[in-house]
């Protein structure tokens, strides 16, 4: 069935109500990484009842629990938890013979590179080891890399440096673990055989902006966490980073653009076999972002101000448990220990420009030439975002 998307003003995907329904397909959805901080949005997006391509049934994987600071999972799929061993995997999936498509959205981050593509790959192989062969009406595998696709190894950036940007697509591959993954993806839908054609696509995310306390690639929350302890401490809220970091142009990926990318991309056929940056298709800058910040929690701030005032958050917040209890305590908020909402590695690498002396940016138009045209403006996300971390109390 070919795709006819329509979009609001935000660039949210919407069906077209302009057109006769078509006989609804049989789709059956595997989200691997359901409680990560696009699986989340996945799953949302996919149980809703005007969805295009669906009704859809859902079997959500993750190797973590479904988070106390969402809602429950709806009762329309069913949740799963396993370790990435291949023995486990295929005990796990092996009853689920009717998935027609796969999103495959985990990531498992770890200490160095050797690690991170051992395990990635691994995880990725052992999954499509089972369900390839086992799910005859299997049709579509999505995979979610990212833009460190462009950047190569950062351990080594002074051997392989990062490719100029914007980023496009087409660019050459670089030594990084998402080339892996995507060989893996390519191998085991050709060796489908006799089961039928599946095809593949890539999403290529930047920098997201999500809520989803649980995650450690939640920015937002980092920062929310960051600045409470600042109000609570009477410190203003100082820029830890790079003049480069401070004053570069980025861009960012909302978490629910990124999933609703996943799915047109899974159901038109234009973007079959393709690979796809996914980002909000404007530009923002940290020094723009960090007054807002500020802003939310009545706080002073502090920019840029010389290489000898940079220090690291991770530094700064070392033996801050005491003083987040305290906030939970006395502002009300949902029981959380400090190490489960604020990530300070994910800021300080951001904060540091991955140590790189580039701006960021990836380039959004194969994906609006065929088709794809959501957006989002990333001011207005940041802020959406805090409202809903305060929101559900997650942050004072």
């Amino acid at each position: 069935m070919s795709m006819s998307w329509c979009w609001s003003s935000s660039g949210t995907m919407r069906k077209r109500q302009d057109e006769p329904a078509a006989e609804p397909p049989s789709s059956v959805a595997l989200v691997v990484g359901s409680t990560g901080i696009v699986g989340t949005f996945l799953v949302d997006i996919l149980t809703q009842q005007d969805t295009s391509g669906g009704p859809w049934k859902v079997y959500a994987l993750s190797r973590r629990p479904w988070s106390r600071c969402r809602r429950p999972p709806p009762p329309s799929r069913t949740y799963t938890s396993t370790s990435p061993t291949p023995p486990a995997v295929a005990e796990t999936l092996a009853p689920f013979t009717d998935i027609t498509h796969i999103f495959y959205v985990a990531l498992a981050s770890l200490a160095t590179e050797e690690l991170i593509r051992e395990a990635n790959g691994a995880m990725l192989c052992n999954l499509l080891s089972v369900v390839v062969p086992n799910c005859p009406g299997l049709a579509h595998v999505s995979l979610q890399t990212g833009t460190m696709h462009y950047l190569g190894r950062l351990e080594c950036a002074a051997e392989t440096p990062a490719l100029d940007p914007p980023f496009t697509e087409d660019m050459p591959r670089l030594p990084v673990f998402y080339y892996d993954q995507e060989d893996i993806l390519f191998d085991a839908v050709a060796r489908r055989g006799g089961g039928g054609a599946v095809t593949w696509s890539v999403h290529r995310p930047n920098i997201i902006f999500i809520f989803s306390p649980r995650s450690g690639k939640n920015l937002i929350c980092t920062l929310c966490v960051y600045a409470a302890i600042c109000r609570k401490e009477g410190a203003a809220l100082r820029w830890p980073g790079s003049r480069a970091a401070w004053e570069g142009f980025y861009t960012a990926s909302d978490a629910d653009l990124i999933a609703e990318q996943h799915v047109w991309a899974a159901l038109d056929p234009v973007a079959k076999n393709q690979a796809f940056n996914c980002s909000n298709g404007d530009i923002y800058k940290w020094k723009k972002l960090w007054p807002v910040l500020a802003g939310r929690f009545g706080l002073e701030w502090r920019g840029y101000e010389c290489e000898e005032q940079r220090f690291k958050v991770s530094d700064a917040m070392a033996g801050k448990e005491a003083v987040w209890a305290e906030i939970v305590a006395e502002e009300g908020l949902v029981p959380t220990r400090l190490h489960e909402v604020a990530n300070w590695w994910t800021m300080d690498v951001t904060a540091d420009q991955f140590g790189l002396n580039l701006e960021i940016l990836d380039c959004m138009n194969k994906s609006k030439e065929h088709g794809f045209l959501g957006f989002r403006n990333s001011v207005k996300s940041f802020n959406s975002w805090i409202d809903k971390l305060k929101a559900c109390r997650i942050v004072p």
